[in-house]
C-alpha cells in the first residue's frame, strides 16, 4: 500500500483506511461516489457518517490523493479475490449478491 497520508478526514487503521472517527471504510464511499451517489445519498446510506462534512472530507481526500486511493482501492479487491478463494459461497447466494451488485 502507498504512503500514509495525514488527513482530518480519513485515517488509516487496521491496514484499511476508514472515515475518521467511524468504522465507515474510505473503501464503502469511493464505490458510492464512483456509481454516481451524491454526498447527501452517501450520507444517508451511511448514517454513522454522521455529518456531509465528513462526506465532503473523504470526497477531497479521494480527489487530492488519487494515487494512494487506487492502490488502497487494488489492494482491497486483491483482498476480496483472496477470501472469496478462501471461502467460496454458495452457488445461489453468489447468485444474489451479483443481481444484487448488477441492480445497484
Amino acid at each position: 500500500m502507498a504512503r500514509a497520508v495525514n488527513s482530518p478526514h480519513v485515517e488509516k487503521r487496521n491496514g484499511g483506511y476508514y472515515i475518521t472517527g467511524t468504522r465507515v471504510s474510505l473503501a464503502s464511499v469511493v464505490h458510492a461516489f464512483r456509481q454516481g451517489a451524491s454526498p447527501e445519498t452517501i450520507l444517508q446510506d451511511f448514517p454513522y457518517l454522521g455529518s456531509l462534512a465528513k462526506v465532503y472530507g473523504a470526497i477531497t481526500f479521494v480527489l487530492e490523493h488519487s494515487t494512494i486511493v487506487e492502490q488502497y482501492m487494488k489492494d482491497q479487491d486483491k483482498l476480496w479475490e483472496k477470501l472469496e478463494q478462501q471461502h467460496p459461497l454458495p452457488q445461489g447466494m453468489l447468485e444474489r449478491f451479483e443481481k444484487a451488485r448488477r441492480a445497484g
